[in-house]
């Protein structure tokens, strides 16, 4: 006896559960799948095609799968925007800090510098940090004289820079060192932001006149070797 033929004894037996029932594709089965498959595969190819490109294809496709994604596509470049709404490196004087630094971590990440105009590595590290700016649009930059946030801070600390996330500090920079001084790149600063995930390289845009960098990972520790102060006090 074979359990999967179609005969009126092994029905019998179905029908008392001494047999599993048969389980019967039909043509409709087949021809849903079908179906449900080319949609999933129209999803996905919908999905990787810009506002321009989805335009062009107003004639081919339904306009209300169209109408779909276009407005799944604005409402991912809004998103976007809304990110990435700094922009420049910022001056910020004493009074401003609380607001533009401590309270607004809360909300993005802050990148602050401690500097001096007559220290050469600080004028270095602000030429990088407007540069990062640019580049970086969702990271807040701004620079503050070193002795307006903290009273009495030594020269010999800098350049320094603070790193603000999610309402606290996450990390401190004293001077270049480490990075070889006044031979310090820019890479350098931007992978060790990066480390601490004050910029997202999902957002880099490229300078003006210039390619992107690349984006491999730090060879190193980009954390390792830091100096720590408690610098929270008095600012």
């Amino acid at each position: 006896m074979n359990p999967e033929e179609d005969t009126e004894w092994n029905d019998i037996l179905r029908k008392h559960g001494i047999l599993p029932q048969q389980i019967k594709i039909t043509q409709n089965d087949i021809y849903d799948s079908a179906v449900a498959k080319a949609q999933e595969e129209e999803s996905e190819r919908l999905e990787g095609l810009d506002l321009d490109e989805l335009a062009e294809l107003e004639d081919e496709e339904d306009d209300q799968v169209l109408a779909h994604y276009r407005q799944q596509r604005l409402a991912e470049i809004k998103a976007q925007a809304d990110k990435e709404r700094f922009g420049e490196l910022t001056y910020i004087s004493e009074p401003d800090y609380k607001r533009e630094v401590t309270e607004a971590s809360k909300d993005s990440w802050i990148v602050v510098h401690l500097f001096r105009d007559s220290i050469p590595e600080c004028k270095l590290m602000n030429r990088f940090l407007g540069e990062l700016a640019q580049q970086y649009r969702a990271t807040k930059f701004v620079k503050i004289i070193s002795v307006e946030c903290i009273h009495n801070y030594p020269d010999a600390n800098l350049p320094t820079l603070l790193v603000y996330g999610n309402g606290d500090m996450r990390g401190q920079l004293v001077r270049l060192d480490k990075f070889g001084g006044m031979r310090t790149k820019r890479k350098d600063v931007e992978d060790y932001l990066r480390g601490l995930g004050a910029v997202d390289p999902a957002l880099k845009r490229a300078l003006p006149g210039e390619g992107a960098e690349d984006d491999s990972e730090d060879d190193g520790d980009s954390n390792g070797g830091r100096m720590y102060f408690d610098l929270s006090k008095g600012i």
